[in-house]
C-alpha cells in the first residue's frame, strides 16, 4: 500500500503517512495492528526552570543597586543619589518580579503592594528633596488610583457576569478621578482651576454610559457576546 499524496510505501497498520501526515485508508484491506515501519519521533521535553529564571532576574535587579550604592558611598561617603536608583529598582521588582514567585499570583493582593511601594518611594523623594507635595498631591492621587484599580480588578476577577457594567463604571470613575487630580494640583501649587479635566471627564463618562447602555440592551449585548465573548 502506498500513500496517495507522496507515494511512500506504507504498511497495512499505518493510519497516517509518516512522511506527509496524510490519512491512510484502503477499503479492500482491513487494518491490522502491527509494528510501524518508522519509529515515532518524540522530541525531548525541555522544562523551564521558573525559579532559576526568577533568581537571575533578582540578581539583575540587585547588581545595579549594589553598584550605585558603592559608588555613592565611595564618592559622597553617604547615600545621596543612589537611594533614588535603589528605590526605583525596588518598585520595579515588587511590581513586575515579585508576583512571579507565586504560581497563581492574586492581582487583588499585588496591585495594592505595588502602589504601596510606589507611595513609599514618592515619600522618600519628597523627604530628601525638602518638598511639601507628598500629602496634598502624591499620596491622595496614588491612594485613590490604587483603590480604583484594585476594585475594578477584584470585580472582574470574582464576578462571572456584568463585566460591561464594571468597565462602564470604571470609565466614569476615571473621569471623576481626572477632576480630582486637577483639584489636588491646584491645592498643592496654589494655581487657578482651569477646568482641563472637563475634557477627559466628558470622554470617559460618554464611554462609560455607552458601555452601560450596551449592558442594559439585551439584544445588543447578546450580539456583542457572540462576537467578542463579553
Amino acid at each position: 500500500m502506498y500513500c496517495v499524496n507522496c507515494g511512500v510505501e506504507l504498511k497495512d497498520s499505518e493510519k497516517v503517512c509518516p512522511l506527509c501526515k496524510t490519512m491512510v485508508f484502503h477499503p479492500d484491506i482491513p487494518r491490522s495492528v502491527g509494528e510501524k515501519p518508522y519509529p515515532e519521533y518524540n522530541p525531548p521535553v525541555r522544562r523551564f526552570n521558573r525559579f532559576g529564571a526568577l533568581f537571575v532576574l533578582t540578581v539583575i535587579f540587585l547588581i545595579p543597586a549594589l553598584i550605585t550604592l558603592l559608588i555613592d558611598l565611595k564618592i559622597n561617603a553617604a547615600v545621596i543619589w543612589s537611594g533614588y536608583v535603589i528605590g526605583g529598582l525596588a518598585v520595579g521588582y515588587i511590581t513586575f518580579v515579585l508576583p512571579l514567585w507565586f504560581r497563581r499570583p492574586n492581582p487583588v493582593i499585588f496591585i495594592p503592594c505595588a502602589f504601596a511601594s510606589a507611595i513609599l518611594f514618592l515619600l522618600y523623594i519628597c523627604l530628601n528633596t525638602g518638598g511639601h507635595w507628598f500629602l496634598p498631591l502624591a499620596f491622595p492621587i496614588a491612594g485613590i488610583a490604587a483603590i480604583l484599580l484594585t476594585a475594578v480588578v477584584a470585580l472582574l476577577r470574582y464576578l462571572k457576569r456584568g463585566k460591561l457594567y464594571v468597565f462602564g463604571g470604571a470609565f466614569i470613575a476615571l473621569g471623576g478621578f481626572s477632576m480630582l487630580i486637577e483639584m489636588f494640583i491646584c491645592i498643592t501649587f496654589k494655581t487657578r482651576f482651569v477646568f482641563w479635566s472637563v475634557y477627559p471627564l466628558a470622554a470617559c463618562v460618554s464611554v462609560g454610559l455607552l458601555l452601560i447602555a450596551i449592558a442594559v440592551c439585551k439584544p445588543l449585548r447578546s450580539s456583542l457576546d457572540k462576537r467578542f465573548f463579553i
